[in-house]
Formats: structure tokens, C-alpha cells, sequence
């Protein structure tokens, strides 16, 4: 650690320690030796997102040696939307949606980084040959099947989702749930966003399916107006059945 003065959040799935300083503007995450490389690689995403326009947190401090690495970044000062008051959400929801309509719309020529579904399907086909499907991160809908068999399902649709993301690549944050979107507690506007491990090239909808399955989740008496309100203000055409496809791939590539 750079200094003294930090004290551990319970945050998120990861298996980081994730620390908050007294001050309350920086947040660390330290990882096993086995994780560097892949904390290293959302240091990257974050510095890179910061230099194209993307509201992120500021890479303060990197280290890294045998037994593991930190990376220390700047707060995003806000509230996570997951912890917005149900009350609030009619009117908090446009401004979620437009600013991952602005995201989405990033430049993308240079964007060295991949999220693409050629990736994830490999990675969920990993995943499932470990045997490291965590039964928690499913659907409903998948709840009590067979992890094999789920992949098998959606490797019949696979071709033609390729074609799709090949004529449709964006930059997607790539994890793009409640916890990770930081609001104005009193404007309601999106300031930023955290967890950006994932950032890379692919699928509009791969943001998307997470971002409203997640909301109805959260909000589920709020479920038919957040699914009217992301088509009316995201501003794109937006596929159900590619939402589908994509929402029930990422359990799978978590393990």
C-alpha cells in the first residue's frame, strides 16, 4: 500500500481486497500474484477511457511485486445506482440510458481492447470445462440446468450473433450492472462509471442486457417502464433477442 489510513469495503464479486481511504477519495484494490495480470489490464482500461472522454477514476498509484499488485485510483464521487430510491427511478433512468448511449458512441478506431463475443464464448467455454459455473450468477430461467447444455443452446445461435456484432462493434464497458454507475445524488445525471476490467470492442447489446435485466432486478415494479424507457431513449435500434442471447452467455463467463 502507498500509506496508512485504509480500511476494507465489502464491494462487489470480485476476489480483490478492495480498500477505501479515511479521506474518502481514493479506493485501492489489491490482488494475489495469480490476478496481476488482469488487474493490470483494467488499469489500462481505466487510463485509456480517461484519455478518450469516458468519466472514470484517476490511475493514482500502481505496484505490483512476487506476492501481487495494487492498483490505487480516485473516488468517483456520487451514489452507485443500485442504491437509488426506488421512488427516484422514473426519472434517474433517462439519464442512465443516454449516457450509455454516450459511452456506446466512443470512437472506436484505436480502442485497443477486446470484449467481443468470439472472447467471451471462449472464455465461457472454459468456464464450463472447469466446472466453475457459480450457480449464483445465473438466470432464472437457467437456474437447475446444466451448464453444458446451456452453452450448447446458445453455441446454435452463435453464427449469426457474430455477424451481427461484426457489423455493430462499439465500446462497452463490459460489466455494465447497477453497482458500477455513479450518479448525482441530486441531478440524477451519470458522473462516471468503476470496474471497468471488462471494457472492450463488441456487442452494444452485451452492456445492455446486463444494464436492463439488472435494473428489473433491482426494481421489479419499475421492470415494464425501464424496458420502454431504454428503447425510447437509448436512441438505437435495440434487439430482444440479441438482449437474450447476450444476458444468458455472461453467467457463463464468470469462474
Amino acid at each position: 500500500m502507498p500509506d496508512d489510513g485504509w480500511t476494507p469495503v465489502d464491494v462487489g464479486e470480485s476476489s480483490a481486497l478492495v480498500l477505501v481511504h479515511d479521506d474518502g477519495d481514493r479506493y485501492a484494490k489489491v490482488v494475489a500474484a495469480d490476478e496481476v495480470a488482469e488487474l493490470a489490464r483494467e488499469r489500462d482500461r481505466l487510463v485509456w477511457a480517461a484519455a478518450h472522454g469516458i468519466a472514470v477514476a484517476e490511475v493514482l498509484h500502481w505496484s505490483s511485486d512476487d506476492a501481487g499488485a495494487c492498483l490505487t485510483t480516485s473516488a468517483v464521487a456520487g451514489i452507485p445506482a443500485d442504491r437509488l430510491e426506488p421512488h427516484r427511478v422514473g426519472a434517474a433512468w433517462p439519464h442512465i440510458v443516454r449516457a450509455v448511449r454516450d459511452l456506446h458512441e466512443t470512437p472506436t478506431s484505436g480502442c485497443p481492447f477486446d470484449r467481443g463475443l468470439r472472447l467471451m464464448f471462449g472464455l465461457a467455454t472454459d468456464v464450463v470445462a472447469r466446472d466453475a459455473v457459480n450457480p449464483e450468477f445465473l438466470r432464472p430461467e437457467q437456474e437447475g440446468q446444466d451448464p453444458g447444455e446451456l452453452l450448447a443452446g446458445l453455441a446454435t445461435e452463435l453464427p449469426p450473433r457474430l455477424e451481427q456484432e461484426d457489423g455493430d462493434l462499439v465500446v462497452c464497458h463490459g460489466d455494465l450492472c447497477l453497482p458500477n454507475i455513479v450518479l448525482d445524488p441530486e441531478s440524477l445525471e451519470v458522473v462516471g462509471y468503476v470496474d471497468l476490467g471488462r471494457l472492450g470492442l463488441a456487442d452494444r447489446h452485451a452492456d445492455l442486457s446486463l444494464l436492463l435485466a439488472n435494473a428489473q432486478d433491482t426494481w421489479p415494479e419499475h421492470a415494464a417502464l425501464l424496458g420502454a424507457g431504454l428503447a425510447s431513449h437509448y436512441g438505437h435500434p435495440v434487439d430482444a433477442e440479441r438482449l437474450r442471447f447476450h444476458l444468458l452467455l455472461d453467467p457463463l463467463t464468470w469462474g
